[in-house]
């Protein structure tokens, strides 16, 4: 669990820097060893004299300097400078694989304190097409989202987007990675995965685990869609048909088609809300909500699953009724405040 997103640090640029230095090291001892012996040694040979020299294994000298007043220095330099620079590469080395290692460490547990702190958040089980999408659109609307996926590279691709997005790396299918995603304190849990099977399993298990969280499944065959609903789905949504429907919409009922696409965009200054009705406003008049909110509009009211399309303003509103709402961002926190009682 956990991601290393391009770990390029100080500790990194120390590495080339220390490849870098030992590669000179070889090349002025190479050149000086060929100036100081003379045209009777190779290059390969001039290599090897740098190379035992660095390493102190100690072998003969292959090439004789010491006809040369400063040959002997010479090689007491070269030896010096590639153990020096040996030493620091090793320690360079090492201190870039703790940097992966403990920082990889540190990341994971700073990320499930986090996760551990959420409550009423969503876990959105999957990041492919669809998943990133809705991740997407959450974090729009200022919801806060946890997102768990078994591909890395998928993973990485949204968070080189989404760089705050907190994650989960592993299979959400997984009782522990979704009880590690908060799944005990979710309002809502996406089963968003490619696979149907893996959208049946991952309500399964939400339900299991949060008997109270609202699952949403995504399902490719229709035929899966019953069978998700009784493991535990409480909605079951098949983009591929969702499309067809909307593709024909699109056509025959374009201007429709346009004013629902603006209500769903996430940028929109209008959206469409809809409005639990709490026990402390029962029986009291659809007006309230339009005390000194002129952005919010009521279209209906749900109630015991059924709809009544244009409420007048003296509607009384009952415990539990759903309200569907055209608003702004303003409108619907002035509608939470008169939610609260403190109109």
């Amino acid at each position: 669990m956990g991601l290393s997103i391009n770990i390029e640090s100080k500790v990194m640029r120390q590495l080339f820097a220390a490849l870098a230095a030992l590669v000179a090291v070889f090349v002025v001892g190479t050149a000086g060893y060929r100036l100081l012996g003379g045209v009777q040694y190779s290059w390969t040979d001039c290599f090897y004299m740098t190379f035992i020299t660095i390493a102190t294994i100690g072998y003969s000298e292959v090439v004789d300097v010491s006809h040369y007043e400063y040959g002997r220095l010479f090689t007491v330099f070269i030896g010096m400078a590639g153990m020096g620079v040996l030493g620091y590469l090793l320690s360079t080395v090492t201190a870039f694989m703790l940097e992966g290692e403990f920082g990889e460490v540190r990341r994971r547990k700073k990320m499930e304190k986090k996760i551990a702190q959420l409550s009423g958040h969503y876990i959105v089980c999957g990041v492919g097409l669809v998943g990133r999408n809705v991740a997407h659109d959450l974090e729009k609307d200022g919801l806060t989202s946890v997102i768990i996926d078994g591909d890395l590279k998928t993973l990485q691709l949204y968070l080189e987007a989404h760089p705050s997005q907190l994650y989960l790396h592993g299979d959400a299918t997984d009782n522990d990675v979704l009880l590690a995603a908060g799944v005990m304190r979710a309002k809502g849990v996406f089963a968003v995965a490619h696979e149907d099977s893996s959208n049946l399993v991952i309500s399964l298990s939400a339900k299991q685990l949060n008997p109270n969280t609202r699952v949403v499944a995504r399902c490719h065959d229709l035929k899966n869609a019953d069978k998700t609903r009784r493991a535990g789905a409480d909605d079951v949504i098949s983009p591929d048909f969702s499309g067809g429907l909307r593709i024909v919409s699109a056509m025959v009922r374009p201007n429709v088609m346009s004013f629902l696409d603006e209500m769903l965009k996430s940028d929109s200054s209008l959206r469409m809300e809809e409005i639990n009705i709490p026990q402390e406003m029962n029986n009291q008049p659809l007006s309230v909500l339009y005390h000194n909110n002129q952005n919010a509009m009521v279209l209906a009211i749900q109630r015991q699953n059924s709809w009544q399309f244009n409420p007048h303003a003296n509607q009384l509103l009952q415990e539990k009724d759903v309200l569907m709402v055209m608003t702004t961002p303003e409108g619907r926190s002035r509608l939470e405040v008169v939610m609260q009682g403190a109109v």
